[in-house]
């Protein structure tokens, strides 16, 4: 498939011409991805991926481009299909294709039969590497292309919520082949999850909506890494957080952190703003529904749309009608009106561009650096699914530092024989 009779790559993007400005927008989220950089500059010499064939399913953004650009220059022939159509800049797309020869299966707003096919053209190549933002890929490979499997080495996998999919595979004896859960990197879930969510799901939610947040209850349903990042960046905005959980050590830590904790029926009687980052469905339905104030705003930060049961909420709906750009109003039987964002799904990708380059520099470093370590160490690998190595970690930490021009202290030689020793201080 192509989009233009110029274009040679294999291929469905929205419209070739776009290429230009998704160009300048990649070469500017480059800018500011240092870690990724030096990475690219070690993969041109040492071509780690030569002869390699990779299949991306992730999320269609300035960042993702200069990932895949860093393992195609390491040598690697790459796929990319969207992880979630509604997240897809098409710019970007069409600027992997012209400019790079990546080949791109991404349509903003694809519907599901486009997407399904999108899929299907990644899973086409033949992956030896699969990259997923969701486990779709892998799901889909394990589902509908068993064939495949035997020359599948390794993956990656993005988010908490595709790893726990995974590792119930694992634990189920279904997983085929070892995957790299690129979530429990220290130097991603402390920064992208708490800096990158928090900041982009703030940002989506004001470009969606223009709501002033000073002085409103925002209900954070969720208390992880990203329900961190989210709670306290709207307090910084000035709002009333209440945060939601069913995890009683979360709980106290909100309350510890200064944050009224409730559950989520207390909350939908005063909450003027829903946040979910739970990774879970259902988080807010039939019975919350029921409480809302009029004006209410839900949206979603997690990986899916599910967290929100909109299917009961239409059905409860006496009509619904877009307000504004991704604000959809359903007009209750009683006269309520509740604003759904970005139909349930990731409010930062949704109506934002999703986390900061400089963030996504370091989770897409341990991508990069996972893959390499994928193929070095897949026949020693069992079928399940590994954390990234902690000496990777600690690699693209002592990077992201160089880059920003700190120095931090090592130990000594004494003080290296005084850890290593029990009986020392006695």
């Amino acid at each position: 498939m192509t989009t233009n009779a110029t274009v040679t790559v294999p291929c469905d993007v929205k419209d070739i011409t776009l290429a230009d400005l998704g160009k300048r927008r990649t070469d500017w989220a480059f800018q500011q991805m240092p870690v990724l950089r030096t990475i690219r500059k070690q993969f041109i010499k040492a071509q780690p991926f030569a002869g390699i064939r990779i299949s991306a399913c992730m999320h269609v953004t300035t960042e993702t481009a200069n990932l895949m650009i860093t393992l195609r220059d390491g040598g690697a022939s790459i796929v990319l299909c969207a992880s979630n159509p509604l997240f897809t800049q098409d710019d970007v797309a069409a600027s992997l294709v012209r400019d790079y020869a990546i080949p791109v299966y991404a349509i903003n707003g694809a519907a599901k039969e486009v997407a399904d096919a999108h899929l299907t053209a990644a899973l086409d190549h033949k992956p030896q590497v699969t990259m997923d933002d969701g486990a779709d890929l892998v799901t889909a490979l394990h589902s509908k292309r068993q064939e495949l499997i035997a020359e599948v080495l390794g993956g990656t996998e993005q988010t908490t919520t595709g790893a726990t999919r995974l590792q119930a595979m694992a634990r189920q004896g279904a997983l085929c082949y070892p995957i790299v859960a690129i979530g429990d990197a220290l130097t991603k879930h402390l920064f992208d999850n708490r800096y990158g969510t928090g900041q982009s799901t703030l940002d989506g939610i004001i470009r969606a909506t223009n709501v002033l947040l000073a002085g409103l209850n925002v209900v954070v349903a969720g208390y992880g890494w990203c329900g961190r990042g989210v709670a306290m960046r709207a307090q910084g905005h000035g709002a009333s957080v209440i945060v939601t959980e069913v995890d009683p050590i979360k709980a106290i830590e909100a309350v510890m952190d200064g944050y009224r904790v409730m559950s989520m029926t207390e909350a939908a009687v005063i909450g003027d703003v829903f946040i979910t980052v739970t990774g879970n469905r259902n988080v807010i339905g039939r019975d919350h529904f029921e409480k809302l104030k009029s004006g209410a705003i839900l949206c979603n930060s997690g990986h899916s749309n599910v967290e929100i049961d909109l299917e009961t909420l239409g059905k409860a709906a006496s009509s619904r009608r877009e307000t504004r750009a991704h604000v959809e109003e359903f007009s209750m039987r009683d006269g309520r009106k509740i604003y759904i964002l970005g139909e349930g799904s990731s409010i930062n990708l949704a109506s934002g561009e999703g986390h900061p380059a400089s963030v996504m520099d370091m989770s897409f470093a341990n991508q990069a650096m996972a893959v390499e370590y994928l193929l070095k160490n897949h026949a020693t690998l069992d079928r399940k699914v590994y954390q990234v190595p902690s000496e990777i970690d600690k690699q693209v930490a002592r990077w992201k530092l160089d880059s920003m021009g700190i120095k931090i202290d090592r130990l000594t030689a004494e003080q290296e024989k005084y850890y290593a020793s029990w009986s020392e201080g006695i």
